[in-house]
């Protein structure tokens, strides 16, 4: 991490102490995601996609509240967003189409990895931090949960905004890899979060991976859906 990325932490930090919270999805004030904002990420109806033989569930399509409060906690900062965000999809996780928790019934959370100079700017591996407030929020609720960082994203992949469809299958080929160090055992059922799904190409490229490493994706959920 860099002094100046360092410093801007610091800098963030230092606000959240001095300035009262407001939604980010209305400007209230009082909460980093009022309830009414929240509920729009409750997943009633989840958005359903498929991606090369991979399906694909999302809270809610990244549209209004959802895309600001996924772009706050993103690209702006909005750390304080990551207990709500991690809260909706525990909400939905024990209820995924074709998830199951392993066979002493520990829900197993893979994130989604990001470029390392992403998170530099990020402070810090964004998905990882929502998948570790999911599993908080599941164990409170006494669902037994556990994240397993069990992937890397190798250097050379560029920002996907702007990419098409067989730009980013290529911008991610070869370069997500299972992390053995990180992973459960061999066999175990995991369930992929990340943040946003446009064309699919980071989930099936994920999955493929864990695959390759011996676990079972059987689910993928995402806070929202794209296009």
């Amino acid at each position: 991490m860099t002094v100046w990325t360092t410093a801007r932490a610091a800098g963030r930090a230092a606000l959240d102490l001095l300035l009262p919270a407001s939604c980010a999805g209305c400007g209230d004030q009082g909460a980093a995601c009022c309830p009414s904002c929240a509920a729009t990420l409750a997943g009633r109806e989840l958005v359903r996609r498929v991606a090369a033989g991979t399906e694909i569930h999302a809270l809610a399509r990244y549209d209004g509240v959802p895309r600001r409060l996924v772009l706050a906690y993103k690209e702006r900062g909005r750390r304080d967003l990551a207990r709500p965000l991690g809260a909706a999809l525990a909400a939905a996780v024990p209820y995924l189409p074709g998830g199951r928790p392993a066979a002493d019934g520990t829900w197993w959370l893979v994130p989604a990895p990001s470029r390392r100079s992403a998170a530099r700017a990020r402070g810090g591996q964004h998905v990882h931090a929502l998948a570790r407030r999911c599993a908080a929020e599941l164990a409170a609720r006494g669902v037994p949960a556990a994240v397993a960082p069990a992937l890397r994203l190798g250097a050379g992949a560029r920002d996907a905004v702007g990419l098409g469809p067989a730009e980013r299958v290529a911008n991610l080929a070869g370069r997500v890899r299972a992390r053995p160090a990180g992973s459960p055992p061999p066999g175990t059922p995991v369930v992929l979060l990340d943040d946003v799904v446009t064309t699919g190409a980071t989930a099936v490229t994920c999955a493929n991976a864990l695959r390759t490493g011996g676990a079972e994706v059987v689910a993928t959920l995402t806070l929202t859906a794209a296009g």
